[in-house]
């Protein structure tokens, strides 16, 4: 369950924003900063999450990292326990047809051996997040799990740029019906539409091909990850962007972010750009 809400976000498209460069790994300089920080675009689920000797060298010239969350927080999976229920004693039951809560139920004894009971006050993208692990053709592994390690071996702090009670509000703000109709959607094509999308983003994210991603994006058949696109990256971007700032002044930091945010007009290379700073692509 600790993974549970960065694997929710995995399936999130990538927004761009004109041409890119092919890379995933950015140095921030300038405007104030004394030492330069570096933001990593990650994919919250892949089959091979090895760092590159570029971003190695990157944590060894940081003294802390941050990512979307505090993935060393020992309360973490406390506090994602405490968020996943829909608010006003909604249901996924009362969400979708009688017909459709029963295929539902259906589906996830066939595939957890559970009943929909025990999800049923879950918000629905999350129960649809518990199946991304069984769309991939590998044993599933985490770049943050991998950062995190480096960081405990370096005995460098690691912090989070928003809580989890913040981004468990995001599913909050996207309607439920949104998120119940997608999940029953993904039930009755067996997640098949969801696995090729994943297979793809996984490939060109191996590529560090940034502009494919862009075209995945656009073509993306979620509704949650086109039509919500501001609170899912845009909103958070800007909130991030002072955070970013004021810490990279005080240390030099290694940030970890899913490669979604990092892209587009709204994404954090270009916001910190237009705020006056220097960030340059490192390219391996």
């Amino acid at each position: 369950m600790k993974n549970l809400f960065i694997l929710a976000l995995s399936l999130l498209s990538i927004v761009a924003f004109g041409q890119n460069d092919n890379s995933l790994l950015y140095k921030i300089s300038g405007n104030g900063i004394e030492k330069p920080s570096y933001v990593f675009g990650t994919i919250h689920i892949s089959c091979n999450a090895k760092l590159d000797d570029e971003i190695l060298n990157a944590l060894d010239n940081t003294s802390q990292m941050y990512l979307e969350l505090d993935m060393d927080d020992p309360e973490m999976q406390t506090n994602v326990m405490k968020s996943m229920s829909m608010k006003d004693g909604v249901t996924i039951k009362s969400l979708v047809s009688e017909e459709d809560y029963y295929m539902l139920d259906k589906y996830l004894m066939s595939k957890m051996r559970v009943s929909a009971d025990l999800f049923n006050t879950y918000k629905p993208f999350l129960v649809s997040s518990m199946f991304l692990t069984t769309l991939l053709d590998c044993s599933p592994e985490s770049f943050e799990n991998e950062l995190v390690k480096v960081s405990k071996a370096q005995k460098e702090p690691v912090y989070g740029l928003e809580t989890v009670a913040e981004q468990m509000a995001i599913f909050d703000k996207i309607p439920y019906k949104v998120q119940a109709r997608e999940l029953i959607n993904s039930v009755k094509n067996d997640f098949q539409e969801d696995k090729v999308e994943l297979d793809e983003l996984l490939h060109v994210y191996a590529d560090k091909n940034l502009d494919e991603m862009e075209r995945l994006s656009k073509k993306s058949k979620s509704a949650i990850m086109t039509d919500y696109e501001d609170l899912l990256l845009k909103n958070r971007n800007e909130r991030w962007i002072p955070k970013i700032e004021k810490i990279s002044k005080e240390k030099p930091t290694f940030y970890g972010v899913g490669a979604a945010h990092l892209i587009g007009e709204f994404g954090i290379i270009n916001l910190l750009r237009k705020k006056g700073y220097k960030v340059e692509a490192i390219i391996n």
